[in-house]
């Protein structure tokens, strides 16, 4: 969907992108604090996806790969709700459809330079020592190798002089379920100075995010469709503002959508040869969460 900032509204898009925003009629909330409660796939599901994923990973068909699932939700606040209650840098309400809380830049373009902040790498931030775990893990090492090997090959298609400016930066995110830890990296390059006329072209290229897909992408994204047994529709797609000037973009995960009456959290993680079945299981159901304080 594309539509002029001033009509977004008109279109039943609210938007918040790192505080330019045109959310301006605040919805009323519930007096109680809001009730949350969620229903991920069985484990037995997950299993099955997870085994797929591992074959194709074994036959060196893909090197990493974003394993998601819906999980039911129930709650007393609706999708505009939601959108006003929750803190996050990127948040989008698509009207009765979705809305969505990003934590991850997708990408950003200013001055003629393209910056990439791919995130992998997550932990409970309650953990005994868990940063030190995190930055250990040589799991989560060899996982955000990857996503910044596929990211800087993917921004050299459209720019030049492609550098990593931070590698494996931590960043704290709170939830209604505590915080977690997150690994980050900040990867940029140079565009030419008429980079506005490809905007279309740029963003054509460098999708699907690499973060939320995998690499090799094509052939991943092929292994995604079989092992998820669905479409993702709007999840995982990507939103942002573009003025003429600078584009400022997020990819859409932490994501609500309403399907037949009843709300669906999306979520997962990258797998790799050497990820485990039960922590990857736990990581999927640990990411169903609102960055709300005040959860029943």
């Amino acid at each position: 969907m594309i539509s002029p900032l001033e009509s977004a509204v008109e279109n039943g898009i609210i938007f918040s992108v790192e505080g330019n925003t045109n959310f301006n009629r605040p919805v009323e909330l519930p007096r109680q604090k809001i009730r949350f409660s969620s229903e991920p796939v069985s484990f037995e599901r997950y299993a099955a996806g997870f085994a797929l994923v591992q074959q194709e990973l074994q036959k060196g068909n893909s090197y990493l790969l974003n394993l998601t699932y819906p999980s039911k939700i129930n709650t007393n606040y609706n999708l505009a709700q939601i959108f006003q209650a929750t803190k996050a840098p990127y948040k989008l309400l698509l009207q009765d459809q979705f809305v969505c809380f990003s934590p991850e830049s997708f990408i950003r373009i200013r001055q003629n330079q393209i910056f990439t902040y791919p995130m992998k790498g997550t932990i409970d931030a309650a953990l005994p020592q868990a940063e030190q775990q995190l930055m250990q893990s040589e799991k989560e090492r060899r996982e955000h190798y990857t996503i910044v090997d596929l990211m800087r090959n993917d921004l050299a298609m459209v720019a030049e002089n492609i550098r990593v400016r931070r590698f494996r930066y931590i960043d704290k995110i709170s939830t209604n379920r505590g915080e977690i830890l997150q690994t980050s990296s900040e990867i940029t390059g140079n565009l030419t100075a008429d980079w506005q006329s490809r905007i279309g072209s740029i963003l054509a290229a460098l999708l699907p995010a690499g973060s939320i897909s995998g690499a090799p992408k094509e052939k991943t994204v092929s292994i995604i469709r079989q092992a998820e047994g669905g479409k993702r529709g709007y999840y995982s797609g990507i939103f942002g503002i573009f003025n003429g000037e600078e584009l400022n973009s997020a990819v859409a995960i932490r994501y609500i959508e309403r399907k037949d009456g009843q709300l669906y959290f999306r979520s997962g993680g990258g797998i790799t040869s050497q990820s485990r079945l039960q922590e990857e299981y736990e990581e999927y159901c640990q990411k169903v969460y609102l960055p709300i304080h005040c959860v029943e």
